[in-house]
């Protein structure tokens, strides 16, 4: 099952890992419940407690407290429903009634319904039926009320081109909105249009910063680039066991941008360095403080 309300599924028609996919995208819809802000006093305790239930997995127990509230309009209720009907989680799968519950949340303004309704178009309701007008559109609504995955996705979808017009300046402006919500996607995309020169001058530095800051949370993509960068020294100083380090862990991540680079470092370094990489590798990632 692709649980698309949970991770971003690869796709074979992603050109570029550091995009999402155009199919599926990073939902996270159980996490973000945790900031949801209850719309009146008494809905508060019964929406934490259908949380818990969910997160321990009962989610027929959550959805009997989700019913009555999403019934009676409250927005996060509504979308967690169709999530659940999305994935069959707690009741057989029906993306129509998804279709249907995912609706009345995006209407209702809650960007992470909204975010979630334009997924489901993005894969449509029988898997052939993509409706990404609809898609594009409820992104949009998402990014603008600052919810941080739609604002990759939007990022990502304006860098594309393909379901709307490609505009590097925009999709660069969303991913640093993402970015600074700490969207490790969008950090890989800032450093590739820096590279890239997309919409800004070539800086080959300001790339290796953002990869930097990516791969510190473990995007394997940006960890793949990081390598290469220091493989080459473009826009850091060029340190071959620094490389091979972050495209073992590139690697590991399920990378294929890792493949190329992989032989060219292993064949510039002694054994007793290759050594001295793959231990390194294998210790917990550190994150540098923003």
């Amino acid at each position: 099952m692709v649980r698309w309300f949970w991770t971003c599924a690869v796709c074979p028609m992603r050109r570029n890992s550091s995009k999402p996919c155009p199919r599926v995208a990073a939902m996270r819809w159980l996490e973000r419940l945790r900031g949801n802000k209850p719309q009146t006093a008494p809905v508060a305790d019964p929406m934490a407690e259908a949380l818990a239930r969910a997160q321990a997995g009962d989610y027929g127990s959550a959805l009997r407290i989700w019913e009555p509230l999403a019934r009676a309009g409250v927005a996060r209720a509504q979308n967690n429903i169709g999530a659940c009907f999305a994935e069959g989680l707690g009741v057989p799968e029906n993306r129509e009634l998804a279709c249907k519950w995912l609706r009345l949340a995006a209407e209702a303004g809650d960007p992470v319904g909204q975010r979630n309704y334009a997924a489901l178009h993005m894969q449509g309701l029988a898997g052939t039926d993509a409706d990404y007008g609809i898609a594009a559109e409820y992104y949009r609504r998402a990014a603008e009320k600052g919810d941080a995955p739609a604002q990759d996705m939007l990022s990502w979808l304006l860098l594309e081109g393909e379901i709307m017009t490609a505009d590097p300046l925009e999709a660069r402006r969303w991913a640093e909105c993402a970015a600074e919500a700490g969207i490790a996607s969008s950090m890989t995309r800032l450093g590739m249009l820096h590279h890239n020169a997309l919409g800004v001058e070539r800086d080959a530095q300001k790339a290796v910063y953002w990869w930097l800051k990516a791969a510190e949370r473990g995007d394997a993509d940006a960890q793949a680039m990081l390598g290469a960068a220091c493989h080459m020294g473009a826009g850091t100083i060029r340190n071959g066991v620094t490389a091979l380090v972050w495209l073992i862990r590139a690697t590991e991540g399920g990378s294929t941008l890792a493949k190329p680079f992989m032989g060219p470092v292993r064949d510039s370094l002694s054994p007793a360095e290759i050594q001295e990489a793959e231990r390194r590798a294998q210790e917990p990632l550190s994150r540098r403080a923003p």
